[in-house]
């Protein structure tokens, strides 16, 4: 144990801890108001663990082995308690497992009887990252005292709706995640985890898609069925939802996020909407992805978790820490967007060319797009596999793939806030997508992927301007680089391939390739716009 706790703190670049001795008390059972019990597992010191601040995680993926050294023991070795639960219908926990919708209710109960514990102390810390932060927003606006802060990681308050914009279905996060659920509790699920992923990545081929669940994993999954038949805004949906609780919330909250994470429109979001609220907030953003384990979360529950745990104020910092890509850098600021960081556009033009100056006039740009060798996701917010930064040469060498680029920068050009684009777009089908990629081009000439987005688009056949919301981004490119912006039609898998017919994403099994086009004159200004630090 003390082995693994040395291995855990170098891993993760932390300070030394306060004590290495470490008992856990398996198996606690925590009665819902139903009747149902829920597993959790107590992490402690063995000498002085009754009393002290009780971290509260509450997790769909098991509590043993990994896990639990991961997420639990590092803090209960600086300072807390530590309780793991496993939620509702998973890893020997009562009930059935029905993904986000009952974690309410669930979770106040939880609460309520953690506070009862002889062992309990007079302080709650609700601690995670992604489902596991998700959880913390469930019950944000009704907490009792006890609970002093929320340290929510990766992660927002509506989750899975991201994914499932009826203008643009993000397929492969929502299905890989429904793979991993349906699959955890096998016997010898963690030897087959990469040979099931493998396995997954093949089945999301399959047409029609809702055959996809059993391809990848021989059952029906309700989850990934229901991901495919229902939009975001479906009754299905309804209770997952829990932005609605954000202004409510008046506990101090140290949100973490990430540039490449899948979560963090809806995580910059939340935090806004505390700021203006007034909650005691502070978020950190750095280059990370969804799956990058470093140690910031477990700093922010030291520094700032547990001085709110025993009544004192954490140390002085601005409210905003952003990793300025590019740069690679931190930075302070005040708020979230940043003060100081104007629109600027940059117009697409005839010869693929990116600048500031508005379009004369020019012919548009074609391309052919094929569903069935659909242009592929290379890199960018992905939930596990090929994420992050990529080298993007080998994509834009593809005949579907349109690239803009400014020439070669003589000043450096600093982007933090929301990036967004307007493409005027036509296709030879009634219904098409558009993906926008903006790009770093080194001095070497290789193109590394910022920031992108994608929007699906009806009675596409008649020129439209078609508004794509990148992701927001902090990003310095450098003087002797160049700016680029890529325009396709997919990006596969991490979105559904559109088939060109208006069907079902559930039901289509005809894919149809389109003549797309992106017009660039005068009357059809298409651009991307970012927000630049003034001078």
């Amino acid at each position: 144990m003390n082995l693994m706790s040395h291995i855990i703190q170098r891993q993760l670049k932390l300070p030394p801890p306060l004590t290495r001795d470490v008992v856990v008390q398996r198996d606690l059972r925590v009665p819902m108001p139903d009747g149902v019990e829920l597993l959790a597992d107590r992490w402690a010191p063995r000498a002085g663990g009754k009393g002290l601040p009780t971290a509260l995680i509450r997790t769909p993926y098991g509590r043993s082995g990994a896990f639990g050294m991961i997420f639990a023991r590092p803090l209960a070795e600086r300072g807390y308690q530590v309780l793991i639960q496993s939620v509702r219908g998973g890893f020997g926990s009562g009930g059935a497992f029905d993904p986000m919708r009952q974690e309410r209710a669930d979770g106040l109960a939880t609460i309520d009887w953690v506070v009862k514990q002889p062992w309990s102390g007079d302080a709650i810390v609700l601690y995670g990252l992604s489902y596991l932060g998700y959880v913390q927003w469930a019950v944000a606006d009704q907490l009792p005292p006890q609970v002093k802060a929320m340290i929510p990681v990766v992660t927002e308050s509506a989750l899975t709706l991201e994914f499932l914009r009826c203008d643009g279905m993000s397929l492969e996060t929502p299905f890989e995640w429904g793979v991993l659920v349906g699959t955890q509790t096998r016997p010898l699920a963690l030897l087959r985890r990469f040979p099931q992923a493998r396995k997954a990545a093949r089945a999301i081929r399959t047409l029609p898609l809702n055959r996809a669940d059993i391809a990848a994993f021989g059952e029906r999954s309700e989850y990934i069925q229901d991901i495919l038949a229902h939009d975001a805004d479906a009754p299905r949906w309804a209770g997952f939802d829990h932005s609605s609780r954000v202004a409510d919330v008046t506990v101090p909250v140290s949100s973490i996020g990430g540039w490449y994470d899948i979560f963090l429109p809806g995580q910059l979001r939340d935090f806004k909407i505390l700021q203006e609220n007034g909650n005691p907030a502070r978020l950190t953003v750095g280059p990370w992805t969804h799956a990058e384990f470093n140690s910031t979360p477990v700093e922010q529950a030291v520094e700032f978790g547990l001085a709110y745990a025993r009544g004192e104020q954490p140390a002085r910092r601005a409210p905003v820490r952003l990793y300025v890509m590019g740069e690679n850098a931190w930075h302070d600021f005040e708020s979230w967007p940043p003060a100081g960081y104007s629109p600027q556009s940059f117009h697409l033009g005839s010869g693929g060319v990116l600048t500031s100056e508005p379009p004369t006039e020019s012919k548009p740009d074609s391309y052919r797009y094929d569903p069935n060798d659909p242009t592929p996701a290379v890199g960018g917010v992905r939930m596990v596999k090929d994420s992050g930064r990529a080298d993007n040469t080998t994509l834009e060498a593809r005949p579907d793939v349109l690239t803009y680029t400014t020439p070669i920068l003589d000043q450096d050009v600093e982007v933090i806030g929301e990036v967004s684009a307007q493409i005027w777009f036509s296709s030879s089908l009634p219904h098409a997508d558009v993906f926008v990629r903006l790009c770093d081009v080194d001095q070497e000439g290789r193109s590394w992927n910022v920031s992108d987005g994608l929007v699906s688009v009806t009675d596409a056949e008649t020129s439209q301007r078609v508004d794509v919301k990148l992701w927001p981004t902090a990003y310095r490119f450098k003087r002797g680089h160049r700016i680029r912006v890529q325009v396709s039609s997919g990006a596969f898998p991490r979105y559904a391939r559109n088939p060109g017919t208006g069907e079902s994403r559930a039901t289509a099994t005809t894919l149809l390739a389109a003549d797309q086009s992106a017009y660039h004159d005068p009357q059809h200004p298409s651009a991307i716009i970012l927000p630049i630090l003034g001078k």
